[in-house]
């Protein structure tokens, strides 16, 4: 896998467009792409600004948080999958908790019903919106038999996002290979697992699945690939196979960067590939990626005729999300005895649910045909419990009580220092 390099704005850009639209940012799909919840006639309805921007804000601050440490290698995620995923998530939290996701998922304005409803719009609009491109969007409860959750929350989930929800045997191995079996069905075989392994101490899974697989609205030729270099970060060059046409694309040139829209199909999708000047690098163009400046740049993009190249690349990446999303706010949720989801499962002094963990798994292919991506997002909820053995050891002085429990009173009461005098 190449280092990360320049080639990275493009590759974060592409998985915001894919996943939020281009001509227009709540719009991009397929007909039947998704499952349940997707409806024909709700694809006519405009997304909720205020979950837009919310989702827009998300997606550049978890980019922002996750550039903060430069990687060894490139970043490619879908801000898309992760919140949908979160938002499933949102549907059992209460008490601080709940405000806390709020906060992180920026809909802290917004009602539950108001969330959900706009969520449901949006997988609409995603599905629906471009008949030559394909996009699959899957969500899914898997549930712990041992527990019993709330019909209501598991409810929410297939009304507003088309959750297949199911009830499985943890302890049996094939309840991993069921999950897993899931999310490589529902990414086309890009993401053949999420899950490693199920601990004793998991409730509950909620898993977003999203696959997108576009054709260049004009393709290049591959009779004009050619080997030439790529200068990695370190300043070291490597040969790759680089892609190239002639044609007119939307462009913007600044200060900062080269940017070029490449769209597929009927244009409703587009890849934003930003360069920067050899002189800013990576670095700063990274810093200056925000909401406000992404908002002005698109929409000062213009047709103009020209040549671009463009590397043929093939990437698989994955992370585990649980100090991204404490830094952004919702610590809380991963505290196993602070966190608060008592929406999703009654709970008791002897335990409680928290988030264990958050995992996020991409793949993304650009060739001379089109593109091709995948994302899968896993939340694995664990509760807390008193031990249901104990060994005592009365094994030092002690104090006892000899007590009518009906009446509470007090028959005898006593330290024992020496039980063998």
């Amino acid at each position: 896998m190449p280092s990360r390099n320049s080639v990275l704005s493009g590759v974060l850009v592409l998985g915001l467009l894919l996943l939020f639209g281009c001509d227009d940012i709540t719009r991009s799909g397929e007909p039947g792409g998704a499952t349940g919840a997707a409806d024909p006639r709700l694809a006519k309805e405009s997304v909720p600004p205020a979950l837009v921007d919310a989702n827009t804000r998300f997606a550049f601050e978890i980019y922002q948080r996750l550039v903060e440490t430069p990687p060894a290698g490139n970043i490619f995620i879908s801000p898309a999958s992760i919140s949908l995923a979160l938002a499933m998530a949102y549907n059992g939290a209460a008490g601080n908790t709940k405000e806390a996701m709020a906060r992180t998922l920026g809909v802290e304005e917004m009602t539950l019903e108001e969330v959900n409803q706009a969520n449901l719009v949006l997988l609409s609009n995603l599905v629906y919106a471009d008949e030559t491109a394909r996009l699959a969007i899957a969500n899914s409860v898997w549930a712990n038999q041992e527990y019993d959750f709330y019909e209501s929350f598991l409810d929410r989930n297939r009304r507003y996002f088309g959750a297949e929800v199911a009830t499985l045997d943890f302890a049996r191995p094939s309840a991993l290979a069921t999950i897993n079996g899931w999310v490589e069905r529902n990414t086309f075989g890009r993401i053949p697992s999420i899950l490693d392994q199920i601990p004793d101490f998991a409730i509950m899974y909620l898993i977003n699945a999203i696959y997108f697989k576009g054709e260049w609205t004009n393709k290049f030729d591959v009779a004009e690939t050619r080997m030439r270099p790529f200068t990695l970060s370190s300043g070291s060059a490597k040969n790759v196979p680089m892609m190239t046409r002639h044609g007119k694309y939307a462009y913007l040139e600044n200060g900062l960067f080269q940017g070029v829209a490449l769209p597929y199909g009927n244009k409703r999708f587009s890849m934003y590939v930003l360069l920067p000047k050899e002189d800013v690098g990576l670095a700063t163009l990274n810093r200056d990626l925000t909401v406000s400046n992404w908002t002005t740049w698109v929409a000062a993009f213009d047709t103009m005729e020209g040549t671009i190249s463009l590397p043929r690349f093939e990437i698989r990446y994955e992370e585990t999300l649980n100090s991204v999303l404490s830094a952004m706010g919702m610590g809380v949720a991963f505290d196993p005895h602070g966190a608060d989801f008592s929406a999703m499962l009654p709970v008791s002094p002897s335990r409680n649910v928290f988030i264990n963990e958050v995992k996020h798994k991409t793949y993304l292919k650009v060739d001379e045909e089109g593109s091709e991506a995948a994302a899968a997002t896993s939340i694995e909820f664990g509760v807390t419990s008193v031990p249901v053995t104990f060994n005592m050891v009365v094994n030092r002085p002690f104090f006892l009580v000899i007590r009518e429990n009906r009446s509470g009173t007090i028959l005898f009461m006593g330290t024992i220092i020496d039980p063998s005098s």
